[in-house]
């Protein structure tokens, strides 16, 4: 391949990923009817379990295995997908569309309200306010947005007083 860089590789990566990806129920159908003869391992490109299958195929115990393998298709489908994704996701040098990223995490958090706008008063109604709040609340630092426990002094992010 060039040394340039491709000009969307998201795209390039789900048209190789649609390729060779394979459909969870076309497994289990095929671990159900044709698993006396191994093909649902040759649909998962399991070579040498298909070819076990075929030549045991009489005494009818891959019938049997294909019968509870149907089962477990799923799972396998899943993984074998995940690990085709990862390869071309490699091959390209990108990360994984899919899963890439966690997804984010809502958090309530809890900020006592603003002192009053007179200074009279303000001291007594930040320790009410403090005093009122339920333990285990959150409050956000005011310069990172980091949420940290209510007992805080300090951001555990960027230091910063709380």
């Amino acid at each position: 391949m060039s040394g340039q860089a491709y000009t969307n590789p998201q795209a390039i990566f789900y048209q190789q990923y649609e390729a060779v990806r394979r459909d969870e129920i076309v497994g289990i159908l095929l671990a159900l009817f044709l698993g006396t003869f191994g093909v649902h391992h040759f649909y998962l490109r399991r070579t040498g379990l298909g070819v076990l299958y075929c030549i045991f195929f009489w005494s009818g115990i891959p019938a049997i295995l294909g019968f509870i393998e149907c089962f477990f298709m799923p799972g396998r489908v899943r993984e074998f997908n995940a690990i085709q994704a990862a390869g071309i996701a490699a091959a390209l040098g990108i990360a994984v569309p899919m899963w890439g990223a966690a997804p984010p995490v809502n958090v309530t958090v809890n900020v006592p309200p603003p002192a009053p706008a007179s200074g009279i008063g303000t001291a007594a109604a930040g320790d009410a306010a403090a005093a009122s709040a339920q333990p285990g609340t959150l409050i956000a630092c005011p310069r990172c947005q980091q949420t940290n426990p209510q007992s805080a002094r300090f951001c555990g992010a960027c230091g910063a007083a709380l």
